[in-house]
């Protein structure tokens, strides 16, 4: 049988796995693999998505104009330079399908999120790893990969899955050192846990060739929905918008989003209960032995002393009922990622991770 030729960079794609959710016999799982908000999402976007079922039968808005006005009135952004998509992966998506193409390069960061490779690949790019340093993406790195084939540069900020983050001297400098035909993309899911950033905003309004990115589905809980947004130049919003499919948002999506952005007690209310079980959390696991740097997201990175010790960890946790992130597909083979959760949570994953680090001392 012949078979049917695939587009470049295609077969060369690792399919992407997300946190797991049960576990076999288990029925007090403790998720804590998929940075979700452990109060769950704004009672005011459930009410927005009910009452928006209601009319099933109505196609949405194209241009999604009452989001982006809510969006901007939050944010202080103009609407007409922001552009919605199916969670802020498909953002990532209309960029690069708009961007780059066969024999283009593609620069991520060596513990970088894991769909940047993923979208390169999928239009024929190449995708080019620089190393980080400690953790944290370097910049110098990135600017000595740049080649005259280089279409894109994504960073997370604060990245996925290490917590670490650049201040606003070190983005700046990262934007003026690019050449002006090379996107540079400013992932901003977790922004709202840093206290005091813009995600970037301010970068994308100093050059034309800057991107930020954001999502609903970290502080506002809505990830089963799958809501994203970019901020950009207006240029670039008009190509985007060529390569979005008119009809990407649904009603309810759009009324449930609409409702928690505006919900902005919710959120506060997440954010503060988010830094203070975070440093808890992190001090916790210190003070056990367990390395930990500094997070400005909704999860932390807990460090083990290798790979073996990171999977009895992992196992004593699952043997708890809890389950958290093995990144070893993203070169962090002797860590575990854990999503901050409620103080419930946090406490009974200190426990058993206390439990374990005694018995591997008595050992």
């Amino acid at each position: 049988m012949t078979q049917i030729p695939v587009q470049p960079g295609i077969m060369d794609i690792a399919l992407y796995v997300s946190g797991e959710s049960t576990l076999k016999g288990r029925a007090d799982v403790l998720k804590l693999s998929s940075n979700e908000n452990p109060l769950g999402c704004s009672s005011a976007a459930q009410a927005a998505f009910v009452a928006a079922s209601g009319d099933l039968h109505r196609y949405p808005a194209t241009d999604h104009a009452s989001l982006r006005t809510a969006i901007g009135e939050i944010y202080g952004l103009d609407p007409d330079r922001i552009i919605c998509g199916v969670g802020s992966d498909e953002v990532l998506q209309f960029i690069v399908h708009s961007y780059a193409g066969p024999g283009d390069e593609v620069i991520t960061t060596e513990h970088g999120f894991s769909m940047y490779p993923i979208l390169a690949r999928m239009v024929g790019a190449v995708p080019v790893t620089v190393a980080e340093t400690d953790r944290r993406v370097d910049i110098d790195a990135i600017l000595a990969a740049v080649t005259d084939r280089t279409r894109i540069v994504f960073i997370a900020n604060p990245a996925n899955p290490t917590g670490t983050m650049l201040g606003a001297d070190e983005l700046q400098r990262l934007a003026e050192g690019l050449p002006p035909h090379v996107i540079f993309v400013h992932d901003g899911a977790y922004t709202e846990f840093a206290d005091g950033f813009d995600g970037g905003a301010s970068l994308v309004d100093r050059h034309p060739n800057v991107v930020m990115t954001r999502t609903f589905s970290k502080v506002h809980g809505l990830g089963g929905l799958r809501i994203g947004w970019g901020y950009a130049a207006r240029d670039m919003i008009d190509v985007l918008n060529r390569v979005r499919q008119p009809f990407n948002l649904s009603n309810p999506q759009m009324a449930a989003a609409e409702a928690a952005i505006r919900d902005t007690g919710f959120t506060a209310a997440y954010v503060d209960l988010n830094a203070r079980m975070r440093d808890w959390l992190r001090q916790s696991l210190i003070q056990m032995g367990i390395g930990c740097d500094e997070s400005f997201a909704n999860f932390v990175l807990a460090r083990f002393d290798d790979a073996d010790m990171a999977a009895a960890a992992d196992a004593a946790l699952r043997d708890d009922g809890i389950l958290v992130r093995r990144v070893g597909g993203y070169g962090l083979p002797a860590a575990l990622r854990i999503t901050v959760g409620d103080e419930d949570g946090c406490r009974r994953i200190i426990a058993t991770l206390g439990s374990f680090m005694a018995a591997r001392r008595s050992e």
